[in-house]
């Protein structure tokens, strides 16, 4: 389930860039900053994709849940470094939200994964 919800966003920031940012919360950006958003997708879309491939290995998939809550851990933090920009503050409080429950989901999967 985490990993075809990283699949769709992934594939959405990459693919269809704009309308993703805007439906995260972020003001209209530049060049730059739409290929931040690819870069985060092709991210996200290669996790996912690898979590679906491995889902049959407990302990690869084990790996790569715990990878990808360190990384909503990661997004979680730099979203909010970034809600200190008023331009970017409603999606940047979006984003500690949704990071924040993607590594909680995440570090429980990885914990439930753990047992026997």
């Amino acid at each position: 389930m985490l990993g075809a919800g990283r699949v769709a966003l992934g594939a959405g920031a990459l693919f269809a860039t704009r309308p993703t940012l805007k439906m995260l919360g972020f003001a209209e950006t530049d060049g730059t900053g739409l290929a931040l958003a690819e870069l985060a997708g092709g991210r996200d879309l290669t996790l996912g994709l690898f979590s679906l491939a491995v889902r049959d290995d407990r302990a690869a998939l084990r790996t790569v849940v715990l990878t990808a809550a360190l990384l909503d851990v990661a997004d979680a933090i730099s979203l909010g470094l970034a809600a200190r920009n008023p331009q970017a503050r409603r999606a940047g409080l979006g984003g500690v939200a949704s990071g924040g429950a993607a590594a909680i989901a995440g570090a429980w999967a990885w914990r439930r994964l753990g047992d026997p």
